[in-house]
């Protein structure tokens, strides 16, 4: 990535955080795109350069962990079993994340019950999900019309919604990795089992 590349990724990022801190603090339906501007010190005009809404804004970085996943994969070592690389390329963003403050996940649970930023939500897991297909497709080498890869994209993505609802109602809170990790290797036991 060049600079002018890493400094618009800054910039969005910036613009993600802001969005998220302050509907966190504010609530949603009180925070304008001027003020997520000034929070980060660019202008509103920039901001639409970069988003089309706060809640595009707000859902880009957890869209980005899932993203990513596609390109992780694809990095990680030919040899290495297909379970095990899905889930050290979707666990890789999480690592070391901490624990939440209640505060925080009070301010994320009722910021996640607006309608608008539910299908924004849904939006970008689709996108996502699709792009790890592709990244499966080409690890296992499954032809574009096979159900593989859409299968295991949509199973991982289905236990990290599931991981990121454990994680918003744990008590005490817990890092989200560890709900993501159970989640995963829960999903990979009830694959893997002989029904009975």
């Amino acid at each position: 990535m060049g600079l002018r590349e890493r400094k618009k990724d800054q910039t969005r990022q910036a613009l993600s955080d802001a969005a998220l801190r302050l509907a966190v603090d504010r609530g949603l339906e009180h925070v304008l795109v001027e003020d997520i501007a000034a929070a980060a010190d660019v202008s509103p005009r920039t901001f639409n350069n970069y988003f089309s809404s706060k809640q595009e804004a707000i859902v880009w970085r957890t869209a980005q962990r899932t993203a990513g996943a596609a390109d992780r994969l694809r990095a990680r070592p030919a040899g290495e079993p297909l379970w095990e690389a899905m889930t050290n390329a979707v666990l890789a963003p999480y690592l070391d994340a901490g624990a939440p403050s209640e505060p925080w996940l009070a301010g994320v649970r009722q910021l996640l019950k607006n309608p608008a930023l539910q299908g924004e939500v849904l939006k970008s897991h689709h996108s996502a999900e699709l792009e790890l297909a592709a990244a499966v497709a080409e690890r296992t080498g499954a032809g574009e019309h096979e159900m593989l890869p859409r299968l295991v994209a949509g199973a991982v993505g289905l236990a990290q919604r599931v991981a990121t609802e454990h994680w918003l109602r744990a008590d005490p809170p817990l890092p989200i990795e560890t709900h993501l990790r159970r989640a995963l290797a829960e999903l990979r036991r009830g694959l893997t089992e002989e029904p009975s």
